[in-house]
């Protein structure tokens, strides 16, 4: 159960994807991503490493993107039913996963 921390989440336990509900859990997964503040870590995966000159401050900025980024995509793992996390979980990045599931469904 992924509601414990974010009673919103409720919605995704109930209405997990299983290739038939997409629009809706989509909807449903984004409403939860946005009552988290991580709606911009589905968008596009950061970079894979940080550049060789960034400033302390970007690297904070980076280093919370990649955290976010993965609470993001426990989130859409956790939504899924277990056909599809078989199915996604070699796939690194929530923006990667929701891109492949837009050509597929949306």
């Amino acid at each position: 159960m992924i509601s414990m921390k974010n009673p919103l989440a409720a919605i995704l336990d109930s209405n997990r994807f299983n290739s038939l509900n997409y629009q809706d859990w989509l909807r449903n997964l984004n409403l939860v991503l946005a009552s988290e503040k991580l709606l911009y870590a589905i968008e596009k995966s950061p970079p894979k490493e940080a550049p060789a000159d960034i400033s302390p401050e970007e690297l904070v900025t980076l280093k919370q993107w990649w955290d976010d980024e993965v609470k993001a995509r426990c989130y859409v793992m956790a939504s899924m039913s277990n056909e599809m996390q078989r199915r996604f979980e070699k796939t690194k990045y929530a923006a990667d996963i929701l891109f492949h599931l837009k050509e597929l469904y949306g």
